[in-house]
């Protein structure tokens, strides 16, 4: 919360206790004396008599001693009311406080010409404590990924699929065909279901769109033919029937891999080997990636559990009602079960927030700073690795917002540094063919 309010109380005898419930909550009881809260209470009374209407007198002139007698107690409440957030501000301002919620208020006692004192209980982001690291205090794990031949191959096929071109068939539909097609949803007698006829619908005959027996009634279908299929309708296995009309067959044809193909791919390949070596340099680029995310993130999360840093409730409960509404608009209007969301989301927002609690205090204890020629030179390697693009490069980031999350990405970089200087690191071989048979069996 920020406090805009300039000025501290000019009563020497205020009296602001400050109570520590745990380390997030604190619970602050203030007690202002009459002297302090004269002149806003006499405001109070003017304000009050702007909107009382009485015969005899004109709007805002009723004497102060007629209104006191006749209002008071309702003087005094709008006065609470309206002054809680000011004396309440003042006091968290004076302690150099930073609520993270909106204050509870409790055990409120005000009459005129007496004592105005009240509770107010709230959240503060807790102080932390960084553990002291010394060598081997983080143990973290390296993946090594080894690549296969495999891998070539399919990369390859990426890049085949990625220049084929689409042609319709008249001849029947094999396997890995594309049906632009109508589907009537039947009931359990074979009759179609009035409003459940869903035309141009694609389907993919095989290749894990359908269960072998779906398929084969698939192979074969030319254009104007009819099927009768099961399509899963839940999760639970439950299956419709519908009856497919075939409007039309596309064939996806892949090119081959010859010079004309790698003219397409890129230009200065010479041969199909020197594609093959830059195939797998991206490959093992992308692994290299890979490697080094997991690793980042296990050296953050090893951090995390030793320091183990508590948080605010509230810190959580903004943070998900933040991702809660950025779900919905990429949900657009679509109906959003807001609890499962939040119970996905909980432990991956408390986890983000002790890193952040963490990341800023080693921020602030190793004086990690970012300058600007370090942000343009990062940005001056975007452009290097991507030439073609540096115009856009260069547009996008003069954004302010953009060039910020430039800093932000080298300031993570420069505190996973610090880190790996107490690391304890098990590098951990894995094949990328079992990465595929798991992929297959998911």
């Amino acid at each position: 919360m920020h406090i805009n309010s300039p000025a501290i109380f000019s009563g020497e005898n205020v009296k602001v206790d400050v109570k520590k419930t745990n380390e997030y909550t604190r619970v602050l009881s203030i007690d202002i004396p009459w002297d302090e809260l004269k002149v806003d209470f006499d405001k109070s009374i003017k304000k009050f008599g702007k909107k009382v209407k009485m015969p005899g007198f004109r709007s805002g002139k009723l004497p102060k001693d007629r209104l006191l007698r006749q209002f008071q107690p309702n003087i005094e409440a709008e006065f609470m009311e309206n002054n809680f957030q000011k004396y309440y501000l003042l006091a968290v301002q004076q302690e150099k406080l930073v609520p993270v919620n909106k204050a509870e208020i409790s055990e409120v006692q005000f009459q005129m010409k007496q004592h105005f004192s009240f509770d107010a209980k709230f959240e503060v982001e807790p102080e932390v404590i960084l553990p002291k690291l010394k060598k081997n205090s983080l143990k973290v794990q390296k993946t090594v990924y080894r690549h296969d031949e495999h891998d070539i191959e399919d990369a390859i096929m990426q890049l085949r699929k990625a220049h084929a071109t689409i042609t319709t068939v008249e001849d029947g539909a094999v396997e890995g065909d594309y049906l632009i097609c109508t589907l009537q949803k039947l009931d359990e007698t074979g009759v179609p279901i009035i409003g459940k006829k869903f035309e141009k619908q694609y389907l993919r005959v095989g290749k894990g769109s359908f269960t072998d027996d779906q398929k084969d009634k698939l192979i074969g279908l030319k254009t104007g033919e009819k099927t009768r299929i099961k399509i899963p309708v839940s999760k639970e296995g439950e299956d419709g029937d519908y009856e497919l009309t075939v409007s039309n067959i596309e064939r996806e044809i892949l090119p081959e891999v010859t010079e004309d193909f790698l003219k397409l791919v890129n230009p200065d390949l010479k041969s199909v080997k020197e594609l093959m070596v830059d195939v797998e340099k991206k490959i093992e680029s992308n692994f290299n990636e890979r490697s080094r995310q997991a690793f980042d993130r296990d050296l953050s999360d090893s951090l995390i559990e030793l320091a183990n840093p508590s948080f605010a409730p509230s810190m959580v409960e903004n943070y998900m009602n933040n991702l809660v509404e950025d779900v919905k608009k990429q949900n657009k209007g679509e109906p959003l079960d807001e609890s499962k969301v939040r119970e996905h989301y909980k432990p991956s927002a408390e986890r983000n927030l002790k890193w952040f609690s963490l990341r800023n205090k080693i921020i602030e204890s190793e004086n990690i700073s970012i300058s600007k020629e370090e942000v343009d030179a990062e940005i001056k390697t975007l452009v290097h690795r991507s030439p073609q693009s540096e115009k856009e490069i260069i547009k996008f980031y003069k954004k302010p917002s953009n060039r910020q999350r430039v800093e932000d990405d080298i300031q993570e970089k420069k505190i996973l540094d610090y880190l790996k200087q107490f690391a304890k690191v098990k590098e951990v071989e894995v094949l990328t063919k079992d990465l595929r048979e798991q992929d297959h069996e998911h």
